[in-house]
């Protein structure tokens, strides 16, 4: 028996709903941390002003896999920090200040997370983790 890897319309539907929770969890993470909106479109991989307008409307859209790992590295950047820091003030506050640690060398988070590539966002949640002993 071979196995289709067809996509179904019910699977498409789950997508499209998973793209819509996390363009939500996205705009509510950078809402707090008092991002502009060119920070958002550096954290989403320098998209178009339009095409986060788009998703700023929340639309139940399946987004590519970049735009989701992106997002998956903000949340779990976001939880790190709430774990870290007893205040949401506290933990948006960090993504603001200087830093010297590596891999930052002197820049914000924020800063540092904008710079383009996924990896970026990927080093911050590995330094996160390992400050919370992880």
């Amino acid at each position: 028996m071979t196995q289709s890897n067809a996509t179904t319309p019910a699977d498409l539907n789950n997508e499209e709903r998973r793209g819509q929770v996390a363009l939500k969890a996205f705009f509510n993470i950078t809402a707090e941390w008092g991002c502009s909106q060119a920070d958002r479109q550096k954290l989403l991989g320098d998209i178009a002003r339009s095409t986060l307008n788009n998703y700023a409307k929340l639309p139940a859209q399946r987004l590519n896999r970049d735009l989701m790992e992106r997002i998956s590295y903000i949340m779990g950047i976001y939880k790190a920090l709430q774990i870290l820091y007893p205040t949401r003030e506290l933990a948006a506050r960090w993504v603001h200040a200087p830093n010297s640690a590596l891999p930052f060398n002197g820049v914000t988070a924020l800063e540092f997370m904008k710079r383009g590539s996924i990896l970026h966002l990927a080093e911050t949640r590995r330094y996160l983790d390992a400050q919370r002993g992880w």
